[in-house]
């Protein structure tokens, strides 16, 4: 008999490893989702993705508030599963879901632990210049990412990669690891790595103005962050009043003359729109202001025109 699998996740991240399960024709009991959260103008509320991708293979969705709250774990009790599945659920677990399934907890986690564990994995990877990432197959414990891992994957993170770029790849990557793994675990053939503490770095959470850019940052810096928070949340300066998020860019090779203070604008080349920075330029190339959609700079800077005494600050 197949065994039973409760699959816990929220964010398009996720969607991928939950497709995977039904399409390898895996015995899914239900999903797990956060509750739907207000959002737009109108603050209605908007179903998680995993939730709409569930409903649509007919799967049965939980959404409790708390998965620590005795009314979920009552629930858990009665599901039963054999195994649980975790791809960036949003919630930290109590020790019964972890312990209880007779195939362990396993999470699908976008990075090679222990190398970045934490909330943001692959926005560190890329703010940090890193040429290579990848997805790690783990059985949980009760620590952050810090169980054994089962499966590992490596990719190269390319110079022009963003967030939502690599965010594609390594959900894809994670749902074909995931049936490996799941295989691996029921057939009883797969080996168990313990993490190596001394390796372990962390990727917090990104916290309120971690996308405000410090124009006196060397080039490269600046633009792995822009890469970084590329599409969201979104690096950011400000043009006046307004901020002006700033969604790709490249880094000049050439050396400021050191005439223009960092965040001065220069002249619309091939590249982009130049940029001063401490020690050399960045141009910008996709951006959006305040109020505005997003465009590339040519169109932006048809509707604004710079003037001299323009700075980004």
């Amino acid at each position: 008999m197949k065994p039973k699998i409760l699959f816990m996740g929220t964010p398009d991240f996720a969607v991928p490893s939950l497709k995977a399960l039904a399409e390898a024709d895996c015995n899914i009991v239900g999903a797990v989702t956060q509750p739907d959260r207000p959002k737009g103008r109108g603050r209605k509320p908007v179903p998680p993705p995993v939730k709409t991708c569930a409903l649509e293979l007919g799967i049965a969705v939980y959404q409790p508030d708390r998965v620590r709250d005795d009314a979920f774990l009552e629930t858990f009790r009665k599901i039963s599963p054999d195994m649980v599945v975790l791809a960036a659920f949003g919630q930290i677990l109590p020790r019964e879901i972890i312990d209880s399934p007779r195939f362990g907890c396993i999470n699908v986690h976008p990075s090679l632990l222990p190398r970045y564990r934490g909330a943001a994995p692959i926005n560190w990877s890329i703010i940090n210049g890193d040429r290579n990432t990848g997805m790690t197959i783990m059985l949980m414990d009760e620590g952050v990412d810090s169980g054994d891992i089962l499966l590992q994957e490596e990719v190269a993170i390319a110079p022009d990669d963003t967030f939502d770029d690599l965010h594609k790849t390594l959900s894809t990557m994670g749902a074909e690891l995931l049936i490996q793994a799941i295989q691996g675990v029921v057939g009883g053939i797969i080996t168990r790595t313990p993490q190596d503490p001394s390796l372990v770095t962390l990727a917090p959470r990104l916290g309120p103005g971690m996308g405000h850019i410090d124009w006196n940052n060397e080039p490269e810096k600046i633009v792995n962050l822009i890469r970084g928070l590329s599409s969201r949340p979104g690096a950011y300066s400000f043009l006046g009043d307004k901020k002006l998020k700033i969604f790709y860019a490249v880094a000049g090779k050439e050396t400021s003359s050191g005439e223009k203070e960092p965040g001065k604008p220069g002249k619309l080349m091939e590249a982009g729109l130049q940029v001063a920075t401490r020690d050399g330029h960045v141009y910008l190339k996709d951006v959006q202001l305040e109020g505005k959609k997003r465009m590339l700079i040519e169109d932006f800077l048809r509707g604004h025109p710079l003037v001299t005494d323009d700075i980004l600050e």
